[in-house]
């Protein structure tokens, strides 16, 4: 069974990284990170606290029965959201757990989850926040994107932060599993941001610095006409050659 101390250093840790004003992920409270505990626990951070100098105390452990249920409460007021929340939280504490932390407890659920990095790249939401969004991520760029943020992510149309946010994740992962055969390894939320999903700490960071990059060339290729993507057997051969299955393990730690 994991150490809960040692999966919380390794959550912290992780969140630096991620809040890091060279990555320009963040600023100020934005974004959210989480790591599973057990099949009952989690953490996930406090709501209003700041990613590049979180302090452990600052995550709230909760428990996945208390707040999945939300998922089916459709008719739940913003306090009753909250009273939820930190009924489901283990221990005396005075923060809040995350908005997110429903889509978190969903995420967490998923084969080989055990850590997730939500944040708001500026790079990645000069395009989420656009008039053309499903335009410009309806194909993959380069080899390094595929094996580090698989062959397409999950993308959410807006919708509000919170239990909403998370039905709609629901039902657009479950697609996708449906469609590929495994978990995604990123998600693009419109007008919002980027979830990396990984098995370790060193796969969170890597979908998130390549998905960083993905758009930053993304947005470059604009400047010379648009995007010029890779064919769908181009992706799937990317996503299964041998050389590449190897490299993934060694760039992220696990496939899924």
């Amino acid at each position: 069974m994991p150490d809960p101390s040692r999966v919380l250093e390794e959550l912290v840790a992780m969140s630096h990284t991620l809040g890091d004003p060279a990555w320009d992920c963040v600023i100020l409270g934005e974004g959210n990170t989480s790591a599973k505990i057990d099949d009952e626990t989690f953490y996930v951070k406090a709501s209003g606290t700041q990613l590049p100098i979180i302090k452990p105390e600052e995550f709230c452990r909760v428990r996945f029965d208390g707040v999945l249920p939300l998922l089916e409460r459709e008719s739940a007021t913003d306090e009753e959201i909250k009273e939820v929340l930190m009924g489901a939280v283990v221990g005396d504490t005075k923060v809040w757990p995350s908005v997110e932390t429903v889509m978190h407890a969903l995420l967490l659920g998923l084969r080989d989850v055990n850590f997730i990095g939500h944040t708001h790249p500026v790079a990645v939401n000069a395009v989420m926040c656009s008039q053309n969004v499903e335009e410009a991520i309806a194909g993959r760029l380069f080899p390094d994107e595929i094996v580090c943020c698989g062959p397409a992510p999950v993308y959410l149309p807006w919708t509000e932060p919170g239990p909403f946010l998370a039905r709609a994740i629901r039902d657009r992962v479950g697609a996708y599993i449906e469609q590929y055969g495994f978990r995604p390894k990123t998600m693009l939320m419109q007008n919002h941001g980027l979830v990396a999903l990984g098995a370790t700490v060193n796969e969170v960071l890597s979908i998130t610095a390549m998905c960083v990059k993905t758009f930053r060339v993304l947005l470059g290729t604009y400047t010379l006409g648009g995007p010029n993507f890779l064919t769908q057997a181009m992706v799937d051969r990317l996503w299964n050659r041998p050389d590449e299955v190897y490299r993934h393990s060694l760039l992220t730690g696990r496939r899924p």
